[in-house]
């Protein structure tokens, strides 16, 4: 048995252990294990903090049925608050390596904000044949991939049971999609609930979920489109808490371009001790 040191976070609802990096350790198993919410300590994921070559520094993220991430938007947000809390010296912007490409972090208390890789794979109005009734998704890369579907009634929809058959779906075959059932509030924002990939269930909130809603919910949104710098979109998580997405968007030959995309929330520490292994 071994003792490893961890700090349990949240951002609005999505929780993660956080470790630093350990040499030797079968993340996947371990993972498995600590995010058992009966049998460990409970969680959606692990996140790891490592050194990097090429940024400042380097985040891993292990699902909790042991598959790797590529990107979090929430944990990323956690780890920006673990790296200012525990460094006495922190650049006021960072930089930090996931699978998903750089992305840049800051934080001030429980407040975070992330820079995210530009999304990509745009793919609006994807009809999608469930049994023997049709469904229109819209589908965009934001680090992950994630479905967009707007709904009426968002809190009666089955989330686990309709977001499992479209997670498996074989148009996304074979790495499957995250996907986010969306309900247009008012103009600027929108409510979201979310079945997750690697999770294999509805989790409280998704960062990168909720970055794909905004940017296809303005896409999708009643005006024509324009170029704008710093458009913006605010997400309510099934946790409650409401995200802040910012976005810049241009339009090149007519199809949109997103770039910019900021990411703010909240990061915050549950409790710390240590996990026996």
């Amino acid at each position: 048995m071994i003792k490893i040191p961890f700090l349990k976070m949240q951002g609005a609802g999505n929780d993660f252990i956080v470790i630093d990096h350990k040499p030797g350790l079968d993340y996947p198993a371990f993972a498995k294990k600590v995010c058992h919410r009966n049998m460990g300590i409970g969680a959606d994921g692990v996140l790891v903090l490592d050194e990097s070559r090429s940024c400042d520094y380097k985040m891993r993220i292990i699902n909790s049925d042991g598959s790797e991430a590529e990107m979090c938007g929430n944990g990323a947000r956690c780890m920006a608050v673990y790296i200012v809390n525990k460094f006495a010296v922190v650049p006021e912007v960072f930089t930090i390596e996931t699978l998903a490409g750089v992305i840049k972090g800051s934080a001030k208390g429980e407040l975070a904000h992330v820079k995210l890789s530009d999304p990509r794979d745009y793919r609006p109005n994807i009809e999608l044949k469930l049994g023997d009734q049709k469904l229109v998704g819209h589908f965009i890369n934001t680090g992950v991939p994630h479905t967009i579907v707007f709904v009426q009634g968002l809190y009666e929809c089955d989330v686990n049971g309709l977001g499992r058959i479209i997670r498996n779906h074989q148009f996304f075959s074979p790495r499957g999609t995250n996907v986010n059932f969306v309900e247009k509030l008012k103009e600027g924002c929108i409510a979201l609930r979310t079945y997750e990939r690697g999770v294999e269930a509805e989790t409280m909130a998704c960062g990168t979920g909720s970055v794909a809603a905004a940017i296809v919910g303005y896409l999708q949104g009643p005006q024509p489109l324009e170029a704008k710098n710093g458009a913006a979109m605010r997400v309510v998580t099934k946790s409650g808490e409401m995200l802040d997405v910012t976005f810049d968007l241009d339009l090149k030959e007519g199809k949109p371009s997103v770039t910019n995309v900021w990411l703010k929330g909240s990061g915050k520490v549950v409790c710390k001790g240590e996990y026996y292994y």
